[in-house]
């Protein structure tokens, strides 16, 4: 990764922090849902009964240490097989088009995401995890999608 893009970064969680938030839902369930950059539809979720139906739900703003997160969360809980992507997309990160290659795609031997147009798409994961994520899981595309009864 490019140290000044690192710099960058970390300037920006001090000037404009951005608290994580994640919700569980019903543990047994094998649906995973990430809204992307739409906040509101994360804390719309969280507060509907669909939290009883899927097991987590949270959002995604990083093309690179974020899919890194959600990989390693993902493959830690096997139980998981469906992972919807909605919301709007990270306006000049793509996170949602960058998860969407991986699935498709894959790392190349530089560990950059295949086929992402987002600026910095380098995870540290390993490709043995990569691929199991790819395996484990159906993506269900629905970037863009904002309205809670459309995604359900």
């Amino acid at each position: 990764m490019n140290p000044l893009l690192n710099i960058a970064g970390e300037v920006c969680k001090i000037i404009f922090p951005i608290h994580e938030e994640v919700f569980l839902g019903n543990s047994e369930s094998t649906i995973a849902v990430c809204t992307l950059s739409s906040m509101e539809l994360l804390k719309e979720i969280s507060n509907s009964d669909l939290m009883g139906k899927i097991a987590i739900s949270g959002r995604l703003l990083s093309e690179n240490k974020g899919i890194d997160e959600l990989i390693r969360n993902i493959i830690k809980n096997p139980n998981l097989q469906t992972l919807i992507v909605c919301g709007k997309e990270v306006s000049g990160h793509k996170t949602g088009h960058a998860l969407v290659s991986l699935y498709k795609y894959g790392i190349d031997d530089d560990s950059r995401i295949v086929n992402s147009h987002s600026p910095s798409p380098f995870l540290t994961v390993s490709r043995k995890d990569v691929e199991k994520f790819q395996k484990q899981i159906t993506l269900v595309d629905r970037i863009g999608e904002t309205r809670l009864d459309r995604i359900i």
